[in-house]
């Protein structure tokens, strides 16, 4: 047996090892775990969920519909496509936040609000909670 073959042997190994743990491939779902958080005016309260995509898992009240608007954002929050509907001019900011993962991709946001409204507007099921 030559040195090559123990080489060749770790090498492929190491490979496959790689690629089992690779983020998802054309037609499987997207995985991420998240914790997500909506806070009012000069933090004066405060909520968050966790949420765990695919099996919409976590304590999310919405979590199918959440992470299929996460997936279509490619985990992206500002890249979420919302929902159209109309609010008030009331000024009451929030500000939503996101921590966590995304098919093994650090995820850091926040964003700030005119109101609740306003988010979920621009968020749809994500932040429903």
């Amino acid at each position: 047996m030559s040195v090559r073959t123990p080489v060749a042997v770790a090498t492929t190994a190491t490979a496959l090892l790689c690629l089992a743990a690779g983020p998802a491939t054309a037609g499987e779902p997207e995985r991420g775990r998240l914790l997500l958080t909506v806070s009012g005016a000069r933090n004066t309260w405060i909520r968050g969920v966790q949420l765990a995509c695919p099996e919409a898992g976590g304590h999310h009240p919405h979590a199918a519909a959440a992470c299929a608007d996460l997936q279509r954002a490619n985990g992206e929050p500002d890249a979420l496509a919302g929902e159209g509907h109309l609010c008030t001019r009331e000024y009451d900011p929030v500000t939503a936040a996101v921590e966590g993962d995304w098919n093994d991709r650090p995820v850091v946001w926040h964003k700030t609000y005119p109101n609740a409204c306003g988010l979920d507007v621009a968020t749809g099921a994500v932040f429903r909670f």
